[in-house]
């Protein structure tokens, strides 16, 4: 599945977010939700997450960098359901996280949708730069 586009909404007081219909579409009616990078929230249909934690389980335990990663994605993870609303409840400790509190944007990346702070999202992601972030791409393989 691949997930793409930008939808703004609110979170409400209570935690509740529409979670657009393209999305849920693909989601279906409970998905994961847990930490991502950058201070967004990152959001995963069943399968996604279950290729994730297997990953996981594969990281040797006796490496400190690896148990951090397990800890990070883990830890904050939470099953989520949508309401007849087409709603989700963001757990408080991610909503914490990812400094939730009124204006949200919600974007399709590929594999997954990440949840940001309105704000946060505008400030991290310019595009300024993308000329010299695409140089830097074709060093992981990918050219245009």
């Amino acid at each position: 599945m691949m997930f793409m586009g930008e939808y703004n909404h609110t979170i409400d007081a209570k935690g509740r977010l529409i979670v657009p219909s393209k999305f849920r579409e693909s989601l279906g009616d409970e998905f994961v939700v847990t930490k991502g990078f950058d201070g967004c929230l990152y959001v995963f249909d069943e399968e996604e997450w279950t290729a994730l934690e297997q990953k996981i389980k594969t990281l040797p335990l006796t490496n400190k960098q690896a148990r951090q990663f397990a800890r990070f994605f883990l830890a904050g993870a939470a099953s989520v359901e949508v309401d007849k609303q087409g709603r989700i409840l963001v757990p408080g400790v991610l909503r914490e996280f990812a400094d939730l509190s009124k204006d949200v944007t919600l974007v399709g990346v590929g594999s997954r949708i990440e949840i940001w702070d309105k704000t946060r999202y505008e400030d991290t992601n310019t595009f300024e730069d993308m000329e010299e972030v695409a140089e830097h791409l074709t060093e992981l393989g990918l050219s245009i």
